[in-house]
Formats: C-alpha cells, structure tokens, sequence
C-alpha cells in the first residue's frame, strides 16, 4: 500500500478534528513486554510525518511511565498533535501490581494534575474516563470532569468501555466526543447498542486494539509460548491454548482479501475498522498500538484502503466465531454490564 497524508475527521460535534487513525502508544511503556526507547521514539516521529495527529495514553500505564515518555515528543509538536490520556485506574501503594477503579472527585482531580504535570502541558485535550465505577453515579464522575472543561485543564471528554445507556446519561451532563472500546474483527460487541447510541448522539468512536491486539496480523498463535513474561496478552482467554487454535484458523479469510490487495492482514483488519464509519454513519478513529516505524506505515496505509462489498461479507461471519472471551473479568466492560 501507498503511504499518504492522513485525512481528518471531527470527534464529535464539538471535539477535536484529528487524523482518521490515531497511534495507541501503551506498548511504549507497559503491557507487551520490553520496549526500545529508541525505537518507540522512531515510531512516534515516522506517524508524525505521515500525518497522525491522535496520540493515546493513561496514567495507568507503566504507573505514569508512559505520559512521561511522550511528554518530550509532545512538546516538540504541541500544537499539532491532539493528547488523549485517561483516569480511573488508581494503582494501591501497598501493591503496584494492582489497580483499583476510581470516578470520585477527590481521586479526578488529582489525577488531572499529575498527568498535566507528567504531560508537561497546561491543557490536555481529550480526557477519558477509562473504566467505570459502578458505585459512583457516572453524572457525579462527568460533572467533575465538566468542571476541568470549564476550568481550562482539559479542551474535550471522553469515555472508556461505557454502555449505551451510561453514554446517554454522562452526555446529558457535558457532551461527549468520544467513546473507546475494543471494536475490530473480533470484537463486535459494541454494535449492538454503544454504537447507535454514539451515532444517535453524534459521538465519535475510538477503537482500541483494532488489530486484536496482534493477533489479527499473524504475530503471533498462542501468546503463552510465544509472548515474553509480563505481556498482558498470556492472560486473556482467546490468545492461548485451544481458543488461540480455533482463533488463528479464522484469519484464512482475511488472508485471501489481503492476498487480493497486495496488503498485509492487519491493513486489511484496519481497513475493516475504517469501514465502520460508513456502516454506521459516526466518525471512528482506530488506534493501532505499535512500537515500530515500519508498522506506523503499514498501518497508516490502511486508511487508504477500501474492501469491497463482498469482501466486507467475507469477513462478516469472523466474529460470532471467536472463541474466548476479550478480558478473563468481563465485568469492566460494556458489554458484560449490558448482558
């Protein structure tokens, strides 16, 4: 596939205009194994240039590492990139393993401070909800959140692995612009209802792991033999043993389209993810995570490609087949509150 500029789209009635596919920048610093400073910086510097503009991280990730890596790229490029980072997940003192879902006050607004301060910057322009707490009425959580808004420390809101009906409340309290969830080929949970309510609100959507977080590529077949210790992916149900088996038999479809464009799989998982946004009428922005510039390119070429209608029903049936669930615990998840 071609490289060329990356063309823009507006989360949300009133959010950010950014790139059509953002760059999820976790694995920089936490959650696949060791990362190269070096080479991560390459990579940050190679979707600059072809036009990337939506950058995502959390303080949870890497305990604050991980907005401390990027702070020196976004100063570089500060009023050209848009800054996506998140809060919830609070990491208990006595254990660093752990994290504990926050959406009190107290906790937001501590929060909001140390990612500016981690950030080196004076606003953050998309901030997130990561997960929800169910014991704090999410008008409570948004309200906050709406005060940042109003005080000049965060531009725009967002909201993580929320169900329909939490969208439509919290956006009765501030407009949203955007909603993050798992979307790709194997995830289509978010369908059933989180989308139309995006669409029927005018709420943009965020894919993460738009690329099953490696697996739909073909990098790797069951993560427990192949993936290093300490990579999150050893831990999820579809991604070893027998689920993993059944899994990787499903990507022959997707490698005869690719076969078909000269593309690789995950360009043409991404296109996929692309396509939504014509399926469903709704700005989405997918945020591919890599820590490479060669796959900063291949996935921005993504952008560009277009799946015909009979290979878009070619690739339909893949996900009722999935076997495994996304997460061990489904319960931080839209879908599992939903059932």
């Amino acid at each position: 596939m071609t490289d060329r500029t990356m063309p823009t789209v507006r989360l949300g009635e009133t959010g950010p205009e950014t790139s059509v596919q953002g760059l999820g920048c976790m694995g920089m610093s936490f959650g696949y194994g060791p990362a190269d400073a070096e080479q991560s910086r390459a990579a940050l510097e190679r979707a600059f240039d072809l036009g990337v503009t939506l950058y995502d991280t959390a303080d949870a990730y890497g305990a604050g590492d991980n907005e401390r890596f990027l702070a020196p790229f976004f100063k570089a490029h500060r009023d050209d990139v848009v800054i996506a980072t998140k809060f919830a997940l609070s990491i208990p003192p006595d254990d660093p393993s752990k994290r504990i879902i926050r959406n009190d006050a107290p906790y937001i607004r501590q929060a909001v401070e140390d990612s500016l301060k981690r950030l080196d910057v004076d606003v953050i322009d998309l901030y997130y909800m990561h997960r929800r707490d169910v014991n704090v009425p999410i008008e409570e959580t948004v309200g906050v959140m709406a005060d940042l808004v109003r005080e000049g420390k965060v531009k725009h809101l967002g909201l993580s692995e929320v169900t329909a009906d939490e969208l439509r409340t919290a956006h009765a309290v501030h407009p949203i612009a955007a909603v993050q969830s798992e979307w790709s080929l194997f995830s289509r949970d978010i369908e059933a209802q989180v989308v139309p309510a995006a669409r029927e609100l005018g709420v943009g959507l965020v894919p993460y792991s738009p690329l099953g977080r490696g697996f739909l590529t073909g990098a790797f077949t069951d993560a427990a033999k192949e993936l290093t210790d300490g990579d999150v992916r050893r831990s999820q149900p579809r991604f070893t043993g027998d689920n993993a088996t059944a899994n990787a038999a499903l990507l022959e479809p997707v490698r005869r389209v690719a076969e078909a464009h000269g593309a690789t799989l995950g360009q043409v998982a991404l296109a996929w993810v692309h396509q939504r946004a014509a399926v469903y009428g709704l700005a989405v922005v997918p945020i591919p995570g890599t820590r490479k510039a060669e796959r900063v390119t291949e996935n921005a070429g993504a952008a560009h490609l277009v799946l015909s209608a009979e290979e878009l029903a070619l690739l339909e049936p893949i996900a009722a087949q999935v076997a495994g669930d996304r997460y061990a615990d489904m319960t931080f998840t839209s879908a599992g509150r939903e059932q």
